[in-house]
């Protein structure tokens, strides 16, 4: 029997590229702050969520003001179930996923 592991659950939880890794550091140790606040590490994650917005956008060739970053693929998902609902309302009452 190997004790080679291989490693399934990527929708849940996966490693990160090293390149996302290098990006996010200093996130996580020095510019720490909650972007909704209004003190100075709080300004400066707002700017990093607003250049990634922006690079977001460019890529997909949208508006960055189109480009929605939620906390999980839960939610990610509940959101784009509400947008559908709210833009089909005059369709009828009922949703099926």
């Amino acid at each position: 029997m190997s004790d080679r592991t291989i490693y399934l659950d990527h929708a849940a939880t996966t490693a990160l590229d090293t390149r996302v890794l290098d990006a996010m550091i200093p996130y996580l140790t020095t510019e720490y702050g909650n972007a909704s606040s209004i003190y100075t590490l709080g300004r400066h994650a707002m700017q990093a969520i607003d250049s990634a917005r922006e690079q977001v956008a460019d890529i997909l060739n949208s508006r960055p003001t189109e480009v929605t970053f939620t906390g999980c693929g839960s939610e990610s998902d509940n959101l784009a179930i509400k947008g559908i609902a709210f833009a089909s309302q005059k369709k009828g009452n009922h949703i099926i996923t």
